[in-house]
């Protein structure tokens, strides 16, 4: 089965490796705050331990997310949207709180691209597509690898790789990283 998106890339094989890029919409900063991070965070954890995701490697950024994911159960599709959906509502609830002082421009800036998709929900989180490229060659993954955990270099975030917390680049440089990972090598 073969799963189109709006940019033209397809998930074409639901069981092989893909790199995938999560936007927010509009490149909203969101994931400026530990408890939004810690959200993605806690659902690739659930995703590995109840979906059978293989995690190979992720970045999160201010405003996006790379990631080097793989479904066992051939599921790779159903697993990115549940992914997006659960994480959506659950920061959705968590921006009512009272301290998050961004809370209004939020809601009114989510529901802005929200009310401007097809479906017309309350709340949009996630640009429709995620660009996911199959991991084809050893080549392309360490490619691939490599762009994402120097993402925060490139951003100025950090010297190197393996100093930026909420990336997998911590657990590729033989030390603990904040969640289990399937190394990929």
């Amino acid at each position: 089965m073969s799963y189109e998106f709006s940019n033209g890339y397809k998930i074409r094989d639901q069981g092989a490796t893909y790199f995938l890029t999560f936007t927010t919409v509009g490149w909203i900063d969101i994931f400026s705050r530990k408890i939004y991070r810690d959200i993605l965070l806690d659902s690739f954890s659930f995703c590995r331990n109840k979906k059978d995701l293989l995690v190979g490697a992720y970045v999160i950024m201010s405003n996006h997310l790379h990631t080097i994911w793989t479904a066992k159960n051939n599921n790779l599709s159903d697993i990115v949207r549940d992914f997006k959906t659960h994480t959506s509502k659950t920061i959705y609830l968590e921006i009512q709180c009272d301290v998050e002082s961004r809370r209004h421009w939020m809601n009114h800036m989510f529901k802005y691209y929200a009310y401007s998709s097809s479906n017309h929900t309350n709340f949009k989180l996630w640009t429709n597509d995620n660009r996911p490229e199959e991991i084809f060659s050893e080549h392309f993954l360490k490619q691939k690898l490599n762009y994402i955990h120097e993402n925060p270099v490139r951003a100025g975030i950090t010297q190197f790789p393996e100093e930026y917390l909420y990336s997998s680049a911590l657990d590729y440089s033989g030390k603990p990283g904040l969640i289990e990972i399937d190394f990929l090598f």
